[in-house]
Parts: C-alpha cells; structure tokens; sequence
C-alpha cells in the first residue's frame, strides 16, 4: 500500500516522526509498520497512530486532537472570534492541525505561513542549508526569529541547542525560515 502524502509536510517521512515498528493503529485498528512519534495535543493519548489515520483526519477526529496546534500557525488568533490576520482559508488551518504530522522542536511547533496559505515544511535547518537562501530567509532572520542574525547564520543547527526549521511556500517557493532554542 502506497504510502499517503501530505501537502505541507512533504518530508514526512525523512524527518524523524514515524518508526517502523510493527503494530495495530489505536485509530483505525489494521496492522501498520509506520508508527508516528511526533506532537499529538489530545486528552486520551493513543499508543499508535498511522500515517493513513493522520491523512485521512480519522485520529484527529476519534481523539478530538491536533498533530500542530491551531494557534502555533503563523497569523492565527486564539480568540476564535478574530479571523486570521492572514486570511488564510479555514480548511488550509484545520489541515495543518488535524492532518499533518508534525516535527520535532525544543519549544511548541511554529508553522509558518506565506501568500496567504500554511507553508510546506521542507526539513530541519543548520547554517549550511540555509546559506543558498539568506536573501529569502532575510527577514526571517532579522525580525521575525528575535535572536541576533550573525549569530543564526553561524550558529544554526539541525539537533544541536538552536535549530532551524525552514518552510517553503506551496504557491510562490519562498523560503522562511523558524528557529528555536533548548
């Protein structure tokens, strides 16, 4: 069975958030190999999760959980009542939440946005990746990351103390780029 892709993390499977490890899905009860290891913000936490059950927004459902939180999207409100400052289409915001897998980081996931929609997550980012796209990433780096920008572009990391979690826009290819410390 062909494994399902997701739109805003087309990487899923290369960054470290499922297993192979044999096993029966908490949601939808068959016989997996891939179990998924990342965030999963729910009461009831499930002891295995599909990547079909995330794809197909079944886990989030039957847990009434969130793979990324609603609020950890760039340009979203907690207050339910404020539209997002980005008009980003309701249905892009519930995929990112309930039907893609999120990544690994020292503080709670950010993802970021462009051209009015969720950004892809390409992968984890050190001083190196992100060489090729300094001008892109500029503002990234300068405002938006809050840490001094000589200091990112020498000291980023992909598993060290500040890594670099760099997205790209599905619709215009820019690149943006998220950083976080433990």
């Amino acid at each position: 069975m062909e494994l399902p892709k997701f739109k805003y993390s087309p990487n899923a499977y290369k960054i470290d958030v499922f297993a192979e490890e044999e096993g029966t899905c908490s949601v939808c009860n068959n016989k997996r190999n891939l179990k998924y290891t990342s965030s999963f913000y729910s009461i009831e936490e499930p002891e295995y999760i599909c990547p079909w059950c995330i794809h197909d927004g079944s886990a989030a459902k039957k847990y009434e959980g969130e793979f990324n939180d609603y609020c950890g999207i760039e340009g979203v409100s907690p207050d339910p009542s404020i539209q997002s400052k980005i008009n980003i289409p309701k249905d892009s915001l519930l995929e990112i939440s309930e039907r893609t897998p999120s990544y690994i980081s020292w503080q709670q996931e950010i993802w970021l946005t462009h051209c009015n929609e969720p950004c892809a997550f390409v992968g984890y980012a050190d001083s190196e990746i992100i060489k090729p796209y300094l001008e892109e990433l500029k503002e990234d780096i300068e405002i938006n990351i809050g840490y001094d920008p000589e200091f990112i572009t020498n000291h980023l990391t992909t598993n060290g103390s500040l890594v670099g979690y760099l997205f790209q826009c599905v619709n215009c290819g820019q690149h943006r780029l998220h950083a976080d410390c433990d």
